[in-house]
């Protein structure tokens, strides 16, 4: 007889305060992080079967050729190419 287990999982969640200069920061994660997911999304669909190392490049790329991208974190990105 085989045991089965049970696993749980938890959530927390939690209420930020961020401060004026941190939600500029987090605004402009997010936007660039919506700007880079919505551009691979339609670069996927035209280029199917391209993998992630050749996507990472063209997000680099994508990185000197719009400057606005270095204002954020680079782990924002990390996801969504």
């Amino acid at each position: 007889m085989t045991s089965k287990k049970i696993i749980r999982e938890k959530g927390y969640k939690f209420r930020l305060y961020p401060n004026k200069k941190q939600k500029i920061l987090i605004n402009k994660s997010v936007g660039c992080t919506r700007y880079v997911y919505n551009h691979f999304l339609a670069k996927a669909k035209e280029d199917k079967y391209k993998t992630y190392t050749e996507y990472s490049k063209q997000l680099t790329q994508l990185k000197r050729e719009l400057m606005w991208l270095k204002e954020p974190d680079k782990f924002c990105f990390t996801k969504c190419s």
